[in-house]
């Protein structure tokens, strides 16, 4: 195909809002719309929810994005390619068949599997953030190797209305529709930079349309609480345009572009993917007004011989309590109980970190906001330097520890302060919960072995 191809983004993570999606297949005359649902913890969450039965393993928001969804998709012939199958993406495949056909919408959906990795990844291996062999860090609950365009494009070529994947890399869904329908061959490396430069832009949704960049007063979006969603209008030659969909609120321009571009990128030389190693320092980015920048001049180098993998493990329980005390005094009456609830804990609990919420929780309790290097003792100088005494605060004291019960301990203390700490503490808020922790790690692309299942529109579920 020649003609130019028109792909949005209608999520940016797993709990983004769910109407601006409708408004981009309603309004913005896609070819796809693509769904990025998962970050690195979210895939080992719903592994765990798998295992433990305590829900899908697949994004639950899943059929509430599809309920709202399917008929207009249907209806404007376009096609739905997104990542939120996270841990068992068969089985949101096959719900998401079920449901179009219960709704009178029946749908091919294609389920993209092979991720998961946990039986094949090297337990021995050094985990990125601290160099320690992965079996060090406790139990392995889920290893997912992030899969490229090439993953999915047998589902992208087959025709499927809907593909589902679990851990896709999220500039590979652009990509693979990007290749498919534009006629890039998955050697043309400069063609692979350009699809994942735009898939690069698209992939947080409202970020690149004015959400998270907005700074009142230094960087204003007009009516944010309207925020539009991005899409781009992308040519044969890789050269794109970035809008969103006329009269949303939010804002698309060189600095909102530019601010999308560097995020979350370690080398602007070689910003690595499954299915390239993209150079953005040669990208232009020119402001075409109205809410529409043109970028062009990506360039490429060969995809890494190694995939990242994304490694869950039980890291322990986390136990939470917060309590607010307000008046004159509330911010000594809070620290105190910040430092009772540490003397009472002891050693009980190995990391603890014990913050005046509001007043000294980002700068860790140092008045020139330093921060004081002990992960938040409750002292320090908030509340000095000339911004005077809170009339509230909120005490959060948290504690990660390997026993469910150690970390109970630090709600309870929390909670005992009504009576049993300084004057005039309420709204308690306590829990504790289990932790999944995220190490990172690499896997041989030849061990990961990707494959499809088809929900075909005219069988049954």
């Amino acid at each position: 195909m020649t003609d130019d191809l028109v792909i949005g983004c209608g999520a940016g993570f797993a709990a983004d809002r769910t109407r601006p999606a409708v408004d981009l297949v309603e309004r913005g005359g896609l070819d796809y719309l693509v769904l990025e649902c998962l970050g690195e913890r979210t895939v080992s969450l719903a592994a765990l929810r798998g295992v433990s039965g305590s829900g899908p393993g697949y994004d639950p928001m899943l059929r509430r994005r599809l309920e709202l969804l399917l008929e207009p998709l249907r209806r404007t012939g376009t096609r739905l390619i997104t990542n939120a199958g996270s841990a068992d993406p068969v089985g949101a495949a096959r719900m998401a068949h079920a449901l179009a056909r219960d709704l009178g919408v029946p749908a091919t959906v294609a389920a993209v599997h092979g991720d998961d990795v946990l039986d094949r990844i090297d337990t021995s291996a050094p985990a990125w953030e601290d160099g320690l062999p992965l079996e060090t860090h406790g139990e392995l609950v889920s290893a997912n190797a992030y899969v490229g365009a090439d993953a999915l494009m047998p589902a992208v070529r087959g025709g499927a209305d809907l593909v589902i994947a679990g851990r896709a890399a999220d500039p590979s869904l652009f990509l693979a529709p990007l290749a498919h329908s534009l006629g890039w061959d998955a050697d043309d490396t400069d063609a692979m930079a350009a699809g994942t430069l735009v898939g690069h832009l698209l992939e947080c949704a409202g970020q690149v349309t004015g959400g998270f960049f907005a700074d009142p007063g230094r960087k204003d979006v007009p009516d944010l609480a309207r925020l539009g969603y991005p899409l781009a209008r992308v040519a044969p030659d890789g050269t794109a345009v970035i809008t969103k969909t006329p009269g949303t609120g939010g804002r698309v321009d060189r600095m909102t572009v530019i601010e999308q571009l560097l995020y979350e990128v370690t080398d602007p030389r070689a910003y690595l993917t499954p299915d390239v190693a993209l150079d953005m320092t040669g990208a232009a980015v020119d402001d075409l007004g109205g809410d529409r920048v043109r970028v062009s001049g990506a360039r490429g180098t060969p995809r890494p011989d190694d995939l990242k993998v994304s490694v869950g493990h039980r890291a322990g329980f986390l136990g939470e309590g917060e309590i607010s005390y307000a008046g004159p005094g509330a911010l000594a009456r809070a620290r105190l109980a910040g430092e009772v609830v540490r003397e009472r804990l002891g050693d009980a609990v190995g990391r603890l970190r014990v913050e005046v919420i509001g007043v000294d929780a980002l700068s860790g309790g140092s008045a020139d906001g330093r921060g004081d290097g002990d992960g938040g003792r409750a002292g320090g100088g908030a509340g000095e330097g000339g911004r005077g005494e809170p009339h509230e605060c909120r005490l959060r004291v948290a504690g990660l520890a390997r026993e469910r019960s150690a970390a109970e301990a630090v709600a309870e203390e929390v909670a005992a302060l009504y009576t049993s700490g300084p004057s005039g503490g309420g709204g308690t808020r306590v829990d504790t919960r289990e932790v999944i922790g995220v190490l990172s790690t690499t896997i041989p692309r030849g061990d990961v072995e990707t494959g499809t299942v088809v929900f075909a529109a005219e069988e049954g579920a």
